[in-house]
């Protein structure tokens, strides 16, 4: 059983040109600098950056800038990403919690930075997972403290904002803290992987300006009851005590030699992949593309209106797709009260997307001619090898006949093993760009 092969590469098809939207080859080329500007400022030209998608950035500079300008520079990516470069070095190191790699890397890309003075310019490049390969705590904590808080707050349920409003201020390069370092004009490029696409959320904005407070982070480890070491409340505290220097705030003359400009979006990808469903005599509509909250609760929405269309032909009639795009969360442990659970028994694998299409599996309960598919656009859908997975409206029945119950797994935000054993994880490596993650639900 499963999918029809044409429905299947329908879903598939749609999601490869979401990514091919953002791919940094295609889009990054055409916001370099003209080739007679290339020699200005008069001085060196540094390139740097970090995330999921600075590899491929880097390289499509390469390709395109004068060979007889001088190009040197360093971009830290998620081991799995890198690319063979020629002028610009690139090293890999660890996604989602910090390692050593990053911390070595980001203090001597720091010390880069310091050197240039007036009449050199700085190439920032950045997508989604920079934050924590940016990975330089501030002085007074350690990167075991690092790590520690940035485990605890990616399992909370905590919000990408909420996450990085605390990096920034454990961080010696985010948060406006690397243009900061430097004299140099800048010029940021930004792939961006979060809802509304301001770039103080990319890389925890690294050359943009901080609106948010030690106050702040600090109000976000007591809310989401994080066991912070102590290192780090000392931290925090001593910041919110007016003890420590902010982060540069939004106005602050540091950022009058900086542009950061956003070059690739969930948005632009999801009209990508309205266009092709057009070719194929399919009327799509975006539903959003800054859908974020629980992914199990997101997919009970979705559900609710997925019956009203099958029910009553309103606000649409099918054949239709329902493309979406954003970043649920999942908060392991999390109990019927919505508080937040015990993990020391916690077994589940997945990650949101596929936790999503689980949880709207079981609330569709099999119904005619339904089909979706969620994938993360980096390829790598939390900590395992796929992008997300396949819907089908016999995945329950072929899981039943499998004695695989769905509910139970859900419940265990195991929702890996389900697809794993239907065979419907959608597996890719790999992409090199991140604009968060797609959703199409395909009604026949």
């Amino acid at each position: 059983m499963g999918v029809h092969k044409h429905v299947r590469n329908l879903l598939l098809n749609s999601f490869h040109a979401a990514v091919s939207a953002a791919d940094p080859l295609l889009v990054v080329p055409r916001h370099l600098p003209p080739p007679l500007l290339h020699r200005l400022p008069r001085g060196r030209t540094l390139v740097v950056g970090a995330g999921k998608a600075a590899a491929a950035m880097a390289l499509a500079v390469e390709k395109h800038w004068q060979e007889d300008t001088t190009l040197d520079g360093i971009v830290l990516t998620r081991y799995g990403h890198g690319l063979p470069l020629d002028r610009i070095q690139v090293i890999e190191a660890g996604h989602p919690v910090p390692d050593e790699h990053g911390e070595e890397a980001t203090r001597h890309l720091l010390a880069e930075v310091k050197k240039l003075g007036t009449n050199d310019f700085l190439l920032c490049l950045l997508s989604g997972g920079g934050s924590s390969l940016l990975s330089l705590p501030v002085a007074g904590i350690s990167l075991g403290d690092l790590r520690t808080v940035t485990s605890e707050l990616l399992h909370c349920g905590a919000t990408i904002q909420e996450i990085n409003t605390v990096r920034k201020h454990l961080s010696a390069v985010l948060g406006g803290r690397l243009a900061a370092s430097s004299r140099a004009q800048v010029l940021v490029l930004i792939i961006s992987d979060v809802t509304g696409d301001d770039p103080t959320h990319v890389a925890s904005g690294p050359c943009a300006p901080d609106p948010t407070t030690y106050a702040d982070a600090l109000a976000i480890i007591e809310y989401h009851g994080i066991p912070a070491p102590d290192a780090v409340t000392e931290i925090l505290l001593a910041g919110a005590n007016g003890k420590l220097g902010e982060t540069p705030k939004p106005g602050d003359a540091v950022f009058h030699r900086v542009e950061n400009r956003v070059i690739a979006t969930a948005h632009e990808s999801l009209l990508a992949a309205v266009e092709y469903f057009r070719t194929q005599g399919i009327f799509a509509v975006i539903l959003g593309d800054s859908v974020t909250g629980e992914s199990r609760d997101v997919a009970r929405v979705f559900a609710a209106l997925l019956r009203e269309i099958r029910r009553y032909g309103h606000p649409w009639r099918p054949p239709l797709a329902l493309i979406s795009g954003g970043e649920t969360t999942v908060t392991l442990g999390k109990k019927r009260n919505g508080a937040y659970g015990d993990q020391s028994n916690h077994r589940g694998r997945g990650g949101r997307n596929t936790e999503f299409l689980l949880s709207l599996a079981v609330e569709l309960g099999g119904a005619e001619n339904m089909h979706a598919l969620a994938c993360d656009t980096d390829g790598i859908d939390g900590t395992e090898n796929n992008a997300g997975a396949i819907v089908t409206p016999d995945s329950l029945y072929r899981a039943s006949q499998a004695g695989i119950n769905a509910s139970t797994l859900l419940a265990r935000n195991d929702s890996y093993t389900f697809f794993e054993q239907l065979g419907d994880l959608v597996v890719t490596g790999p992409t090199r760009t991140n604009v968060n993650d797609y959703r199409v639900i395909l009604m026949l």
